[in-house]
């Protein structure tokens, strides 16, 4: 299992988590401020399998709206999730 930390714009944020859920990904969204993308954004917490961590990033790559100049659609860490469970 894989966790995605997903940085990005606020506005984008909405069409993302839809997308990432209508295809049955688990999705929790924090808001949150920083440097990142120097304005309003949200952080997403994904859960993955490993070999979906590639079609994870290509759908927040194509949802996401065309970065103005100098800006990215979003900023992505995936790390191992060793053990996972819900309560």
């Amino acid at each position: 299992m894989k966790l995605l930390i997903v940085i990005l714009r606020d506005g984008d944020a909405g069409t993302v988590t839809e997308n990432l859920v209508a295809r049955g990904y688990r999705v929790t969204r924090i808001a949150s401020t920083g440097g990142f993308l120097r304005r309003g954004n949200v952080t997403l917490l994904v859960g993955a399998e490993a070999e979906e961590v590639d079609e994870v990033i290509n759908l927040i790559r194509q949802t996401c709206t065309p970065p103005e100049p100098g800006e990215h659609r979003a900023t992505i860490f995936v790390v191992d999730a060793s053990h996972f469970e819900q309560v």
